[in-house]
C-alpha cells in the first residue's frame, strides 16, 4: 500500500482515512507535512500523531489498538501510594513546560537517539504558548526530577513523554495530572501505544474505531473552566 504524502505548504490537507494505515509498522498512516498548530491539532482530533527519528520525514501513526486510561479507572499500586503520602515531591502545573519536553528528549538509558527533534521541541512549545500543549513537574529540593508534557483539546489530554531522574518521580507526576484531569471533567487520556508501564495505572487496548468515536464526542467538550488556571 502507498502511503500519503502531506504538502508541506498546505496544513489543511486532509489526512486520509485511518483504514489506510499499515498494519506493518502498526498504524503508519502519512509522510510528510509540517508541524504547524493546524496540522497538530488537526492530527490529534483526528487520532494521529507525528513520530520519526532524526533524518527521517515526518511520520504520522495511528495505531491500532490504541491504548487509552479512563481517568475514574486509574490504578495506583501500594508503593506508589506510599511514595505519594508522604509528600516528598512537589508537583506543579506548566511551571517548566521548555524545561520538561527538553528533559524527556534526553537520550534513555536503552538508547542512543531520541524522537524529539529540535522541529518537535519548537512545534510543542509554541503550542503550549497557545494553551494546547501542558506539562507537569516534579520537584525534589528545588530540583525538576521529573514530569510529563501532551496535549490538551476539549475533554481529552494526549499524552506525548515523561521522564524521572529520582525513582517514582514521573509517577507522581502522572497520578497528579489523572487525578487533576478528573477534577477538570476529562473524560479520556490517550496513552498512544501499549506499554506495560502505562497498563499498570489502568491504561486499556481500545480498538481504533471505537477511540476514534470517542474523540468525535469529547474534543468538542469543554473542560472546566478552571482547567489549567494556576494552582
Amino acid at each position: 500500500m502507498q502511503l500519503t504524502i502531506l504538502n508541506p505548504y498546505n496544513p489543511w490537507q486532509d489526512f486520509p482515512p485511518l483504514d489506510k494505515a499499515l498494519d506493518e509498522p502498526d498504524g503508519l498512516l502519512a509522510v510528510g507535512g509540517c508541524l504547524s498548530q493546524k496540522r497538530l491539532l488537526k492530527a490529534y482530533r483526528q487520532g494521529i500523531f507525528p513520530w520519526y527519528n532524526p533524518g527521517e520525514p515526518i511520520l504520522w501513526w495511528s495505531p491500532d489498538p490504541r491504548l487509552v486510561l479512563f481517568p475514574e479507572q486509574l490504578q495506583l499500586s501500594r508503593s506508589l501510594r506510599k511514595t505519594l503520602n508522604k509528600n516528598y515531591f512537589k508537583v506543579t502545573f506548566d511551571r517548566a513546560f521548555a524545561d520538561v519536553i527538553a528533559a524527556c528528549a534526553q537520550p534513555r538509558k536503552d538508547s542512543a537517539g531520541t524522537w524529539i527533534t529540535h522541529d518537535i521541541d519548537a512545534a510543542y512549545n509554541a503550542l503550549h504558548d497557545s494553551g494546547y500543549a501542558h506539562s507537569v513537574e516534579t520537584w525534589a529540593d528545588g530540583e525538576l526530577v521529573g514530569g510529563l508534557y501532551g496535549i490538551a483539546i476539549g475533554q481529552v489530554f494526549f499524552g506525548e513523554s515523561m521522564f524521572h531522574t529520582q525513582t517514582d518521580a514521573s509517577k507522581v507526576a502522572f497520578a497528579h495530572l489523572v487525578r487533576q484531569l478528573t477534577a477538570w471533567g476529562y473524560q479520556l487520556i490517550d496513552c498512544q501505544v501499549h506499554t506495560q508501564h502505562l497498563a499498570s495505572f489502568g491504561a486499556v487496548d481500545c480498538p481504533r474505531t471505537e477511540f476514534v468515536n470517542l474523540l468525535a464526542r469529547y474534543c468538542d467538550e469543554p473542560a472546566h473552566p478552571d482547567a489549567w488556571q494556576p494552582l
